[in-house]
């Protein structure tokens, strides 16, 4: 599904668009992780963006 860029509310931010290649790779620069693992995570965490920082962060540890 597209991504609708005239709504930018808190909802849209609150989540992250696994199909969208910007955010995907956004996301993966802001937790300097691999865009792989970025899309990893969104598989295994879902789009929740509270929930895949948390995520990120936990890989980033164990490294």
């Amino acid at each position: 599904m597209a991504d609708d860029k005239s709504k930018r509310g808190a909802g849209d931010r609150a989540r992250v668009a696994g199909g969208e290649g910007y955010e995907v790779s956004y996301f993966a620069r802001k937790h300097d992780i691999t865009r792989q693992q970025a899309e990893d995570l969104i598989k295994k965490v879902g789009n929740s963006r509270a929930k895949l920082n948390d995520a990120a962060a936990k890989l980033k540890k164990a490294k």
